[in-house]
């Protein structure tokens, strides 16, 4: 059965690595289901960082991105001690939601990096009450401007 999600990143692609640590796994050895979704965090923390602004800053200004939804396809899985590429993209951008894309692979010296998960995070911008506030301009345009980078690309 094919999965009715379909998730796919766009240029411009952000990839950070990751070494899975025995704290990642799960009692049969492999990485538990739930830290899929903290690697895309990680991944979408450190494109932030580098490609926008960091989440301390858009905090600082009495937001916060909180996920609203989330979509994870496992294809295979991975141990302890594994080098992972997390990779991440900006699939699309409002004035008060962003969407990710993620996939998280496993490079192989004997061939092409083999896809181990897929998946896609929307977040909201919402002031320190809750609400739903769209975000303010200077996010806004970073994040605007990444998006731009994203369809130039394509």
């Amino acid at each position: 059965m094919k999965s009715k999600m379909q998730v796919s990143l766009t240029a411009p692609v952000f990839t950070v690595s990751y070494r899975v640590i025995y704290g990642d796994t799960d009692a049969a050895g492999v990485v538990y289901n739930a830290n899929y979704l903290r690697y895309f965090e990680i991944a979408r923390t450190e494109m932030m960082r580098s490609w926008a602004m960091p989440y301390s800053e858009i905090e600082q200004l009495g937001y916060i991105l909180p996920v609203t939804e989330s979509y994870l396809r496992f294809k295979a899985p991975a141990a302890y001690d594994d080098l992972l590429a997390l990779s991440v993209s900006l699939a699309e951008s409002t004035k008060m939601t962003c969407r990710f894309h993620y996939a998280i692979t496993r490079p192989r010296a004997d061939g092409p990096e083999q896809l181990l998960a897929r998946g896609c995070t929307v977040h909201a911008s919402v002031n320190r009450e809750g609400k739903l506030t769209p975000l303010p301009a200077v996010v806004l345009e970073k994040i605007t401007a990444l998006h731009e980078k994203t369809k130039e690309a394509e």
